[in-house]
């Protein structure tokens, strides 16, 4: 009968050995919160995770709250540590109270185990467990340090896009996770642009080593509509995509709401139907209409490493994005680039920012004679004056100037074009730019290690468009109504007007500072 008995464990414990799910399933309780100690029983998304961290290297889970990952990555843990020699697990988080809760989850296992299965302790406390056969875990919170002392076979990294310095823990911790270490990265999202998203967008388009596992709240089987839609009148819509959805864009506090994101994706963005130039970054939707009026808007890069220099062709009447570039050419080849772009466009209004290095680009547009120029005032301020005075350039100066007054002015006119959806985008860059634009401190600006080329020179077309040439329109009928005032008030008092010692044949001659010219075609 003992021989029996000795045999029975036997078999069981290699059952356990060769499969966590059974051991979890058979052996591991876990506290839970209104049931109090029960057996894990996985739910099938769980044992399918569970065979995922078994079989890679290198995995990071997105994840929907409440989902009992982490759980499932304590009884992981412990299977390593029972089954497996000398393995070294490190439990990271946002804090050490934090980290702390798996490796209590890993202990409250442990002690729960039959004795059979039990291998002895040689170390048990609040932040570590050692058993007799060299296989321990420990909680600490993330720093440079934490990764660096000794070799790591497991690192844990619980709610990772929470923790501020994990880029500099995963760096320290790879040398020796390269000899064949595991790493686990849990959490729901918090923003973009933080390591956590930027590591999950990488692993998704197959960049680096980790297996992407996306878990939202619809693969838990206990969960329904209703279940979600109490979630939003709880939570609030942001929080609730954010802990239930696993939307990045809605943990965050972008300038763009998710919703609109999500509209323009869906119905306007599209790919290129041509991309021309050696880089191919020349993105072409439609091509000209000669019934139609355009406008090519620059933004001039500043010529560090990460900046573009970028521009937009818009239909200016439909307001509808035509064609886009963005790359990296000097402020001289780029002038040349957008006359050319801009001639082939019906001599597109070309607006360039003329600050900083945007002077060397708009200086080679002048050198080639472009004849449709946008000038902004001296001032800096838009105004009927300006267009009224078309030839007195004294008092202007060619491109737009982008200054601390006009950038929250030409940001606040994008978002009121893309929430109202007054404008056509049909550029994956331009959307994927706007994901990463967010507020910080106040302001809207790009993500760390992002840029927003596409976003400021969209923004200043969407601004020049619905200011600058809405004051130009009403300058224009202004004068249309002063010359139509004065050719009333002339034919009805040719005699006088004959007395008038500037008065010629023709009353529309004009001196400008040009010379004379017949100011007719304003009444056309």
């Amino acid at each position: 009968m003992a021989k029996d008995i000795k045999k029975i464990i036997a078999q069981e414990y290699i059952k356990c050995a060769k499969d966590p799910a059974y051991f979890m399933k058979k052996y591991c309780h876990i506290q839970h919160p209104t049931r109090g100690r029960i057996l894990f029983a996985l739910y099938p998304f769980q044992e399918k995770v569970l065979h995922l961290f078994r079989d890679h290297q290198y995995l990071i889970t997105l994840k929907s709250r409440q989902l009992g990952i982490s759980t499932l990555a304590s009884a992981y843990t412990l299977w390593l540590m029972l089954f497996q020699k000398d393995k070294n697990i490190l439990a990271l988080a946002t804090t050490q109270a934090t980290a702390r809760n798996l490796v209590t989850k890993v202990i409250f296992m442990y002690d729960e185990l039959p004795k059979w299965l039990k291998l002895p302790s040689v170390e048990k406390n609040k932040l570590s467990l050692r058993l007799k056969n060299g296989s321990k875990v420990q909680a600490k919170s993330s720093s440079a340090d934490a990764a660096r002392s000794e070799a790591v076979s497991l690192l844990l990294i619980d709610e990772a896009a929470f923790i501020d310095n994990i880029e500099e823990t995963f760096t320290a911790a790879q040398q020796t996770l390269a000899t064949g270490g595991q790493c686990m990265s849990l959490s729901t999202p918090n923003g973009i642009g933080n390591w956590f998203h930027q590591t999950w967008e990488r692993a998704e388009s197959g960049e680096n080593s980790f297996l992407p596992i996306r878990l939202p709240w619809t693969v838990h089987p206990e969960r329904n509509q209703k279940w979600r839609d109490q979630q939003d009148a709880d939570l609030g819509p942001r929080m609730a995509g954010q802990e239930c959805d696993c939307d990045f864009l809605a943990s965050g506090d972008t300038v763009f709401e998710p919703e609109d994101m999500s509209f323009f994706e869906e119905t306007y963005q599209k790919d290129p139907v041509e991309r021309r130039g050696v880089d191919g970054n020349l993105w072409i939707w439609e091509g000209v209409d000669y019934g139609k009026s355009y406008m090519v808007v620059a933004d001039v890069a500043r010529g560090d490493s990460t900046d573009y220099s970028a521009c937009h062709v818009f239909d200016i009447e439909n307001c509808v994005q035509v064609a886009e570039y963005k790359g990296k050419l000097s402020p001289k080849d780029f002038g040349n680039f957008l006359c050319g772009l801009a001639s082939e466009y019906n001599e597109a209004l070309l607006v360039c920012e003329n600050a900083n290095i945007g002077w060397a680009t708009i200086e080679q547009l002048l050198e080639r004679e472009y004849r449709n120029i946008y000038y902004s005032s001296t001032s800096n301020m838009e105004s009927v004056e300006t267009y009224m005075h078309k030839y007195e350039r004294d008092k202007l100066v060619p491109g737009f100037t982008m200054s601390m007054r006009t950038r929250p002015l030409v940001i606040a006119k994008m978002i009121e074009y893309i929430r109202e959806k007054s404008v056509t985008i049909q550029s994956k860059r331009l959307m994927q730019e706007m994901r990463v634009f967010v507020w910080k401190n106040g302001k809207p600006q790009a993500q760390d290690r992002y840029n927003d080329d596409l976003i400021i020179s969209c923004a200043t077309a969407l601004y020049v468009r619905d200011t600058a040439l809405k004051l130009r329109q009403q300058g224009m009928d202004l004068a249309r109504a002063q010359l139509s005032s004065f050719s009333n008030l002339n034919a009805q008092n040719k005699a006088v007007m004959k007395n008038v010692a500037y008065q010629r044949e023709n009353p529309y001659l004009t001196k400008t500072a040009y010379g004379e010219e017949d100011i007719r075609w304003l009444l056309k």
